[in-house]
């Protein structure tokens, strides 16, 4: 069956890379905000019994884009489509994915259920803050692996001594899924944290002393974790550190924090408009979420691509 790529406004030029390796064009959406920020879309072609893909990350603004996201499904809908599926190189709200605190909600498992009532078959999205939020969906949902995209990138490097890092405990098993694919060892920086956005590095577990340590994250915010865990890591004798997170969120003194010594290289992918900086590398991904979508229209597995 024949299908259309569709963007929001918050991702439109990731379509447009996507579409590009698709070879076929990226549908027209007159998208626009009313003065006082409600948010007006026309789709401009017909839909009609055709599967259709809306590519839209859900970042800064969290708030508009995700609602962006949710009206365009709504005008696809009605506009007779087969199926709507969601393709968000960064699902926002995923930090928020249980109750680490009493009296909070699980803002996660609240955006699922937004994009279903919408009327989403299916997402398709990239390294999940916590695999398990897709649990939160009735829907299929594609989980992506961004560490691909970093692995010919590191081997270009040829580093003399490398070892892979995880950041925190809970980024063990994305580490060693990194590690494993590129048969090196594994450290781990055990760190608490006492308030959102904010860190204290407390030990290495491990052994990093003449290495040249790999870090590997879902996403980089304000960078301050990044930056610490990397002056951590030398004061252990590291020789350099290089960091790789899928999603460079990069808000508030991120650059300021990057500016700093410790951390000798960010590389991130494009699931996210950011600015540039000297110590910042974008790989794209979008060649990967094309195979993707085009193996979802062929009903072809997504996972054979990671195996």
């Amino acid at each position: 069956m024949d299908y259309k790529v569709f963007a929001g406004r918050s991702s439109h030029k990731f379509a447009e890379d996507v579409c590009s390796h698709l070879d076929r064009p990226l549908s027209k959406a007159d998208i626009k905000s009313f003065s006082d920020g409600e948010i007006s879309v026309q789709i401009s072609e017909s839909v009609r019994g055709l599967d259709v893909f809306i590519v839209q990350s859900t970042g800064a603004p969290s708030n508009d884009n995700l609602m962006e996201l949710l009206i365009m499904t709504d005008a696809l809908r009605r506009s007779s489509a087969n199926s709507i599926t969601a393709v968000v190189p960064y699902y926002g709200y995923a930090r928020q994915d249980r109750k680490a605190a009493p009296r909070v909600p699980i803002t996660a498992r609240l955006v699922a259920d937004m994009y279903e009532k919408a009327g989403i078959d299916r997402v398709v999205t990239m390294d999940l803050h916590a695999g398990q939020i897709q649990g939160f969906f009735d829907i299929p949902v594609d989980n992506l692996y961004g560490s691909v995209a970093f692995q010919k990138y590191v081997l270009d490097k040829n580093l003399k001594n490398p070892i892979v890092a995880s950041p925190d405990i809970g980024g063990v098993a994305r580490a060693r899924y990194f590690a494993k694919n590129l048969g090196l060892e594994m450290v781990i920086v055990d760190k608490r944290r006492e308030k959102a956005n904010e860190s204290e590095v407390m030990n290495i577990i491990g052994d990093v002393a003449g290495r040249d340590v790999i870090m590997i994250d879902d996403m980089v915010d304000t960078a301050g974790t990044m930056v610490k865990a990397a002056a951590a890591l030398k004061a252990k004798g590291a020789t350099s550190v290089m960091a790789c997170a899928t999603h460079g969120v990069l808000s508030g003194k991120a650059y300021d924090n990057l500016s700093k010594d410790g951390l000798d290289e960010l590389i991130i992918t494009d699931t996210l408009v950011t600015q540039p900086h000297e110590k910042v590398t974008i790989l794209s991904v979008a060649p990967l979420f094309a195979e993707v979508i085009k193996r979802v229209s062929n009903n072809e597995s997504v996972n054979g691509l990671f195996e």
